[in-house]
C-alpha cells in the first residue's frame, strides 16, 4: 500500500519544540550575559528562557515517551538513540576535560604565574585548603554506593522485579540528594571565596559544574522513578533508564578524577581546613 512502513527506522513527525528549545536557549544565554555585566531586565530575559528550556525538555521527552510506547521505537532506533547518549556522554567527559586541563596547567607550571599565585601551589592567598579525607571523602563513599544501588535497581529491571527496580531508584536518588546537601555544606563553610586566584576559581568551576551534573542526574532519576511506578519500562525495553544509569555512572567517575585531583593531590603540601 502507499505510505506503508517497510523498514525498521523511525520518521519523526514536525515538530515545533527544536525550534522552541533553540530560542529558549539563545533567550537564556542572552539572559546569562545580561546578568554578567548586570545590565537592566536581565533576570526577565533570564527566566524566560529557563522556562523555555524547562517546557521543551518535558514536552519533547513527553514526546519521545509516547513514540516508544507507540512502538516507533525499534531495535534499530534503540541502538541509534545508544549512540546518540553515548556521544553526549563523551562531550561532557570533554567538558570536564578542559577543567582538569586548566587545573593541570596552573598546579605544574606555577612559576608562569609567579605575580598571580607566588609562583607556588596551591598560592599563597590561599591559607588552607578543604581536608580531603573529611566532608570530600564522604562524598566518595555517598556516590560509590549510589552507583552501586542504580546498578541494583538495573539488574532488577532486567529481571522483572519491578519492586526492586523501586527501592533502587529510591535509594540512589536519596543518597544523590545527599551529596549536593553536603557539597552545600562544604561550600558555606569553605576557607577560601569564589575567584581572586586560579587555584579558587579552578575549584569551584570544576566541583560546582560536577555538582551541576548530579543535579541534573537526581532530576534523570526521579523521572525514571516517576515512570517505573506508572509501569513504563520492561526487561527488553528501557532505554530511557539505561540513559540514566549510564549518565549517573559518568558522575560518578568524574568525581573520582575530581576527588583524587583537585582535592588530594591540588592540595599537596597546603595547611587544612
Amino acid at each position: 500500500m502507499a505510505g506503508a512502513k517497510n523498514h525498521d527506522y523511525h520518521i519523526l513527525a514536525p515538530d515545533i519544540w527544536p525550534l522552541i528549545g533553540a530560542l529558549s536557549a539563545l533567550t537564556f544565554t542572552s539572559g546569562m550575559v545580561l546578568y554578567m555585566h548586570d545590565m537592566p531586565s536581565h533576570m526577565l530575559v533570564l527566566g524566560l528562557g529557563i522556562a523555555g528550556l524547562i517546557a521543551t525538555f518535558f514536552s519533547w521527552f513527553s514526546n519521545i515517551v509516547k513514540e516508544a510506547h507507540a512502538g516507533d521505537h525499534t531495535p534499530v532506533v534503540q541502538l541509534h538513540l545508544r549512540y546518540g547518549m553515548i556521544l553526549f556522554i563523551a562531550s561532557e567527559v570533554m567538558f570536564f576535560v578542559g577543567w582538569f586541563w586548566s587545573w593541570f596547567d596552573f598546579a605544574l607550571f606555577p612559576s608562569t604565574l609567579a605575580e598571580v599565585v607566588g609562583g607556588q601551589w596551591p598560592p599563597k592567598a590561599i591559607e588552607a585548603v578543604m581536608d580531603p579525607f573529611a566532608l570530600p571523602l564522604l562524598n566518595t563513599l555517598i556516590l560509590l554506593c549510589s552507583g552501586t544501588t542504580v546498578t541494583w535497581a538495573h539488574h532488577s529491571l532486567i529481571h522483572g522485579d519491578r519492586d526492586g527496580l523501586k527501592k533502587g531508584l529510591w535509594a540512589t536518588i536519596l543518597l544523590g540528594v545527599v551529596f549536593t546537601s553536603v557539597q552545600a555544606y562544604e561550600y558555606m563553610h569553605a576557607p577560601f571565596g569564589f575567584g581572586g586566584n586560579t587555584y579558587s576559581s579552578a575549584f569551584y568551576m570544576a566541583t560546582g559544574f560536577h555538582g551541576f551534573h548530579v543535579l541534573v542526574g537526581t532530576i534523570f532519576l526521579i523521572v525514571c522513578l516517576v515512570r517505573a511506578y506508572k509501569g513504563h519500562f520492561t526487561p527488553r525495553q528501557h532505554f530511557g533508564f539505561e540513559a540514566a544509569a549510564w549518565y549517573w555512572h559518568f558522575v560518578d567517575v568524574v568525581w573520582l578524577f575530581l576527588f583524587v585531583v583537585v582535592y588530594v593531590w591540588g592540595g599537596w603540601g597546603a595547611a587544612y581546613h
